[in-house]
């Protein structure tokens, strides 16, 4: 008799913990990554940017304005990077606390503005893990052991992964340690690690690249003798060899920016990534 009302008393309690679960929302797929470290089974996460997209450039769903409305907290990364959520957040008439992870970091300049992009620097995580275990931590109190046990476990990965990053670079003489890409998103890792970043002028990620574009990358590669190209909007492979023919410069691959890829990719967590970040420069600049 005792067994069966510890059963039901078990069966009655498991789905009243589950209905207390923090419900939580991320911005995009590399935030996300870091607050599942941080919060295990204990939240309800969701993400609005998922895997393989563009934050910047992204349309809020309707659906998007529910999970919003469900959440207590919105994790952002500010500094700019998600200038379409302050409005969704009105017009979700949501409660949620909002919380930038990237507080108390200081921003590096991109144009006129802030480069959001900080998490490309793993002692700048490091930052964001904390802000995102202390969030937690206050807003479900009866957790907040868990969720700081967790944080620390996630904050010793990437001890662990900023030191292979540092001794795998140093292994490249530092006049090697330069690079082309596009995209400027690299600008906290190349001050973090010592790599020089280098984006062509008159290429964006958004338009195919004109004779006189790669003629300015062609000149701008011998003249700096750069080792090694990643042009990512570049997707005929008949420019990238005649990139590569003219410079001499290696075809370095593909460096992940802004989000993670999924399951099947290279890099579905921020560890992966950095780890296939650092690969993929070692190998083109090593020899």
């Amino acid at each position: 008799m005792r067994l069966i009302l510890l059963c039901v008393l078990l069966l009655i309690a498991a789905p009243l913990h589950a209905a207390e679960r923090l419900n939580v929302v991320a911005s995009f797929s590399i935030l996300s990554d870091f607050v599942r470290n941080v919060g295990g089974d204990r939240i309800n996460l969701t993400t609005l940017v998922g895997a393989d997209s563009d934050v910047h450039v992204y349309t809020p769903a309707p659906s998007d304005a529910k999970r919003i409305a469900d959440a207590k907290l919105v994790i952002v990364n500010g500094l700019g990077l998600e200038g379409w959520l302050p409005r969704l957040v009105q017009s979700a008439g949501s409660k949620a606390q909002v919380v930038t992870a990237s507080t108390g970091i200081v921003p590096l300049k991109l144009g006129s503005g802030a480069d959001p992009h900080a998490w490309q620097s793993v002692p700048n995580v490091r930052i964001y893990v904390t802000n995102i275990a202390n969030a937690l931590a206050a807003a479900a109190p009866d957790d907040a052991d868990v969720f700081r046990a967790q944080a620390k476990a996630y904050l010793e990965k990437l001890e662990t992964i900023d030191r292979e990053a540092r001794e795998a670079l140093a292994q490249i003489p530092p006049e090697r340690r330069k690079v082309i890409s596009t995209h400027d998103a690299f600008g906290y890792f190349a001050a973090e690690y010592g790599v020089q970043f280098i984006a062509p002028l008159g290429v964006s990620t958004e338009t195919e690249p004109s004779a006189r574009d790669i003629a300015a990358i062609i000149g701008q590669i011998k003249a700096a003798r750069i080792p090694a190209v990643f042009l990512e909007n570049i997707s005929d492979d008949r420019l990238i060899r005649r990139i590569a023919a003219e410079t001499g410069a290696k075809v370095g691959g593909t460096l992940i920016s802004d989000g993670l890829t999924g399951e099947k990719g290279p890099a579905p967590t921020y560890i992966d990534m950095v780890r296939h970040n650092i690969k993929t420069l070692t190998s083109a600049l090593d020899h």
